[in-house]
């Protein structure tokens, strides 16, 4: 439901009379009031100016009629200030309208107007009842004043069914207006509610694809670019003693940047709002996954690293997301055994169960040489693991082993064929 189209009226009088500079309700319902007070005027004076003769009014009491319309119809500027004071001028003057001639029968808009704000102001049961009671006055009212006036009986009849239909009918009415605007306010918040429940998951969903791709460059970093420290100090001392050397270590060191630029184009291809044709043009390899390994294990071999990979069990096709994420744990842990254990052996294992997948990385103890290169943040690389890990619902371990080494251990549940979980 669009709220805007229901409320549009309201909202247009609303503009306008503020444009006008009529603001606050008493300035509102004084321009109703005048207004109101002009059309009845008019009307009285034709009505009674081309009534019948039989139905004419007394000569001298047109003029009386007039005014007693218009006082009724200013009583409507109290409508929303003064509610009591106003229903009282109105069965009063309504009551002095039956008492000039009880043979005429003049009613003013206001009492309907009275009786529609009962409804808008107040809960329906209070409305109603407040209805009532100025039903029962005016009713008792006009009938004393017609039969003082020797009205017949049916006469005294029509007026008190005029009075109840008037009052009772109009506060029906009222009560409508009031229990429509209240729904289409309750329409509005729910869609205003809505609204912030949508930006606030397009919030969670921006920062959790930022905490992606924080990952993902955080491991393109720290595996290629760490690689590189350790192969450019290396070219660095064979320049002078072992040019062939130094070259082909600027050639690995060319080659492993290109590879760096993919993975790179890889992250930002992810950005790009359209896929298919437009990346496969660009270029841009899959993600890796598990079957990556074994170029994982080159790379670290051109190093200088020690590392061996073991796949135990059988192979299963695994979910995108749990295959990129086994290969990223493996990688950062690599690249942690570089950094904090230069030169000691380096096991990648994974094995294949029933209901899920687990890597183990195990490196042995720093051999003695120069201290490992530390950024000045250290712990990223853990914390970034453990994120994968609870991005596919797999537990991680990570500490020290007996023979001084490190060992990094991951499981992630993956659905069996019943559809069963770990």
């Amino acid at each position: 439901m669009r709220t805007d189209q229901l409320t549009a009226p309201g909202a247009w009088w609303d503009a306008r009379l503020t444009r006008l500079g009529v603001r606050g309700p008493v300035a509102r319902d004084a321009l109703l009031a005048v207004a109101v007070a002009a059309v009845m005027a008019v009307l009285v004076l034709t009505a009674m100016r081309y009534a019948p003769p039989d139905l004419a009014p007394a000569e001298g009491t047109v003029t009386w009629f007039v005014v007693i319309v218009v006082v009724q119809s200013l009583a409507i500027v109290l409508r929303r200030v003064r509610v009591g004071w106003c229903a009282a001028l109105v069965i009063g003057t309504q009551v002095g309208l039956v008492a000039l001639d009880p043979e005429v029968s003049v009613r003013g808009v206001a009492g309907v107007v009275v009786a529609v704000t009962f409804g808008t102001m107040f809960p329906a049961g209070r409305a109603l009842r407040l209805a009532v009671a100025a039903t029962l006055v005016e009713a008792a009212a006009v009938a004393a004043v017609s039969l003082a006036r020797g009205a017949g009986v049916g006469l005294v009849i029509e007026h008190v069914i005029s009075t109840v239909v008037v009052w009772m009918a109009s506060v029906l009415i009222g009560v409508y207006l009031a229990t429509r605007r209240d729904h289409l306010q309750l329409v509005q918040e729910r869609a205003d509610r809505l609204e912030r429940d949508r930006d606030a998951r397009v919030r969670s969903a921006v920062a959790e694809e930022r905490a992606r791709l924080a990952r993902e460059l955080h491991d393109v970093a720290a595996h290629h670019l760490s690689g590189m420290v350790v192969q450019a100090a290396a070219v660095e001392r064979l320049v002078g003693r072992d040019p062939d050397a130094a070259r082909a270590g600027a050639v690995w060191l060319r080659d492993q940047g290109r590879e760096t630029l993919d993975n790179l184009r890889q992250m930002v291809g992810l950005l790009r709002e359209d896929s298919g044709e437009a990346g496969d043009r660009d270029g841009l390899a899959p993600v890796p996954g598990i079957a990556a390994l074994d170029h994982l294990t080159r790379t670290a071999r051109a190093l200088g690293d020690r590392v061996t990979v073991e796949l135990v069990g059988d192979p299963v096709p695994l979910p995108t997301l749990v295959d990129v994420s086994v290969f990223r744990v493996a990688q950062q842990a690599v690249t942690n055994a570089r950094q904090h254990a230069g030169g000691a052996d380096v096991t990648v294992r994974v094995t294949y169960e029933v209901d899920g997948v687990v890597l183990e990385v195990h490196n042995g103890p720093a051999l003695e040489g120069p201290a490992p290169v530390r950024g000045t943040h250290g712990g990223t690389g853990l914390a970034v693991m453990r994120e994968r890990a609870d991005l596919v619902g797999g537990t991680l371990d990570a500490g020290g082993t007996d023979d001084g080494g490190w060992r990094v251990r991951l499981r992630v549940p993956v659905a069996t064929d019943d559809g069963g979980r770990a």
